[in-house]
């Protein structure tokens, strides 16, 4: 069993963090939330590790059956003990690199992690408005294309990979030469030409390509644009001429943070299209309502926006869609994610966070104590289902049993978004709870809360799709709607 090539060790590769079986944390390890996936390195199958709450972006690379060893760095056993209960050949000298190496990425708790997190705060609360993550990466790709456009590359890479990875070079160091403003440029045209196609291919054959009125909220996905972007524009397209709300807020999913009930964020949001800033009439009018105590507990864990996606990938439908008003602002918006009322019916997980049912209280009577238009967004993925996510069968496949599989994923869908059509949010919560959720809704918190907010009169549903991923192994489905 090792992490690495068997000739390297932390002792003769000075590129390999040093193991310090005198520090506590090395001594007794204890690894955070990890995500694995499959790696490859040369000719042979490895295990990646990545932070599951994306506080670091570093990876480790180990062998796959190094899967043995991370239960049991726990932070109840020192390296000697582990090695002891694993055998196989374990060695302290093997570990301890492992350990090391997870410290050196932030992936163990101990000095490095505290750090990372401290400098994350700090820049979390630097700035009234969070900077784009997703988005950012996403703009990047799109300026990347460009230039690479503007340099008459090969729209696909030689075979050859000496020559492409020529090619990918000679892009970065051109992107990279351009100033900031330049790229900033790029990036807003091309994104707002990107959004405008998708727009008129997803309402080309609509019987009604817009709302007559603005709704009183919407559901959107929060899959990458690139697999979800028909959902997207299909309701965001339907808003470009119905009235300008005074306010959005964004009920989105808390997919890698640290909060146990409802997580509010304090901040505005800023993506290349420029800045949403944050509603503070309505942030005010929900801390009064709330009250002092659920108040904390609302904003308690802010910092798990930093690097969440759901609320993120909206803001520039907001902006595109929505446009600014005759002052160049663009509405005000409030982001908050909410965990599952399935899980403890609608309670905190743990007892100690804000509950689904005082958040939604508070923020209905926020809303209309407050004067002009808002509109609430659900921003929703549904399923999640395949080998990636747990399930024996790949919902990609044409084998009958694949078929029916990915078949039996739409109907519970189906099923389950009908109880969304008819208003009916306690329905939705009970049957999932009877039901276990089978299929891996992972916005049901956002979809119970928006549906009690709004208490809606009627639920248009747009359009459905599925999603399988580049390499098969995962079905996200998600819809599009207007709640009025």
């Amino acid at each position: 069993m090792s992490t690495s090539n068997p000739d390297q060790n932390a002792n003769n590769n000075p590129q390999l963090p040093p193991f310090h079986p005198e520090w506590p944390h090395h001594q007794k390890p204890k690894i955070r939330a990890l995500r694995g996936f499959a790696a490859q390195i040369g000719e042979q199958q490895a295990l990646g590790l990545a932070d599951a709450r994306q506080v670091t972006d570093r990876i480790v690379v180990a062998a796959p059956a190094m899967q043995l060893v991370l239960p049991l760095l726990n932070g109840e056993r020192t390296v000697e003990q582990v090695c002891a209960e694993v055998g196989r050949g374990l060695s302290v000298e093997i570990l301890g690199q492992f350990v090391a190496q997870l410290d050196d990425a932030g992936l163990l708790f101990g000095p490095r992690f505290d750090a990372l997190m401290a400098q994350m705060r700090a820049e979390f609360d630097s700035s009234p408005v969070l900077p784009p993550a997703t988005t950012a990466q996403f703009v990047d790709a799109l300026v990347a294309q460009e230039v690479a456009r503007e340099l008459n590359m090969p729209k696909e890479l030689p075979e050859d990979q000496a020559e492409a990875q020529r090619l990918r070079t000679q892009v970065q160091q051109a992107v990279a030469a351009l100033p900031d403003s330049r790229k900033d440029e790029i990036g807003a045209t091309k994104l707002r030409e990107l959004f405008d196609l998708w727009i008129a291919n997803a309402l080309e054959k609509a019987e009604t390509p817009s709302f007559d009125q603005l709704p009183k909220a919407v559901i959107a996905p929060h899959i990458d644009y690139a697999r979800g972007w028909i959902n997207y524009a299909s309701v965001w397209g339907r808003l470009r001429v119905t009235d300008r709300p005074d306010r959005v807020v964004v009920l989105g999913t808390n997919h890698f943070g640290e909060a146990t009930g409802v997580c509010g964020c304090d901040k505005g949001y800023r993506t290349v299209l420029g800045t949403c800033e944050l509603d503070q009439a309505l942030v005010s009018a929900l801390r009064s309502k709330l009250g002092e105590e659920n108040s904390k507990r609302l904003f308690a864990h802010r910092y798990d926006h930093e690097r969440e996606h759901s609320v993120e990938l909206q803001i520039p439908w907001i902006q595109h869609c929505l446009g600014a008003d005759e002052a160049g602002n663009f509405p005000k918006v409030f982001g908050v994610m909410v965990h599952d009322p399935v899980v403890n019916n609608g309670e905190s997980y743990d007892g100690t966070g804000l509950g689904l049912e005082a958040f939604v209280d508070a923020l209905r009577e926020a809303i209309q104590s407050l004067p002009g238009r808002t509109l609430v967004v659900s921003s929703a993925d549904l399923s999640h289902v395949g080998p990636a996510f747990g399930d024996k069968l790949n919902p990609g496949a044409e084998d009958e049993q694949s078929v029916a599989f990915r078949n039996q994923t739409f109907k519970h869908d189906k099923e389950m978004l009908e109880l969304v059509r008819q208003v009916k949010a306690d329905d939705l919560v009970s049957s999932m709870q009877w039901q276990q959720n089978p299929t891996r809704w992972c916005s049901i918190g956002n979809l119970v809360a928006m549906l009690r907010v709004t208490s809606p009169q009627r639920v248009e549903m747009l359009n459905y799709s599925a999603a399988v991923d580049n390499s098969g192994a995962g079905m996200v489905s998600s819809v599009s709607a207007g709640v009025f």
